[in-house]
């Protein structure tokens, strides 16, 4: 499976990107979202949806991983398709999109073309809570007050094992508070305790 292409921008519009990597043109679908933090570059690194179906084969190109976890998610909910999905990218940025989920803002998901009210309440119920436990970001490192190296890489290993990230920030200020010079072992075992 392709992760991401890397190389030079041979071309680029609104709606589409070709990435020139080693003498190969990768065609990507992309959002206006992505369009806008690649149109001046000349080398890009693409992050890649690879769209399968009987008929057709397609790339969907993203900025970001945290772009393409939203696709991905909007994409998992019944009624919306790699269009729709793509169309939202391009309406609202990607917390903007994860804010209206969030605040359950039906007409701010219904203001994107093709999206009518019946999909704009499936999309909330349907990734609301996936939202809240984290899934909808991938690669934000955790928020956490007074950061260090330890409590980044214990909140990373806590969130891997399952727990939210809301709750893991909590976990870990709690135990920074008490002890700012933990180890990444002892935070994570004292996480443990309170999660």
């Amino acid at each position: 499976m392709i992760d991401y292409i890397k190389g030079s921008v041979a071309e680029i519009n609104p709606t589409e990107v070709v990435i020139d990597c080693g003498g190969v043109g990768y065609s990507m679908l992309i959002s206006l979202q992505t369009y806008e933090a690649i149109k001046d570059l000349k080398e890009a690194k693409v992050y890649i949806h690879h769209h399968l179906r009987e008929d057709d084969e397609e790339f969907f190109g993203f900025a970001t991983k945290d772009e393409r976890q939203i696709f991905r998610l909007l994409i998992s909910v019944s009624g919306i398709g790699v269009g729709s999905a793509r169309m939202m990218l391009s309406a609202m940025s990607t917390e903007e999109i994860q804010d209206a989920i969030l605040s359950e803002n039906i007409a701010k998901i219904k203001s994107v073309k093709g999206i009518g009210a019946k999909s704009a309440q499936r999309v909330i119920l349907e990734l609301k809570d996936k939202i809240v436990k984290g899934e909808g970001s991938v690669s934000g490192s955790l928020p956490v007050s007074g950061a260090n190296d330890n409590a980044e890489q214990a909140g990373t290993a806590l969130v891997l094992l399952g727990f939210s990230k809301p709750n893991v920030h909590k976990a870990v200020n709690a135990i920074l508070a008490k002890n700012p010079g933990a180890s990444v072992e002892d935070i994570i075992k004292d996480a443990l305790k309170i999660l």
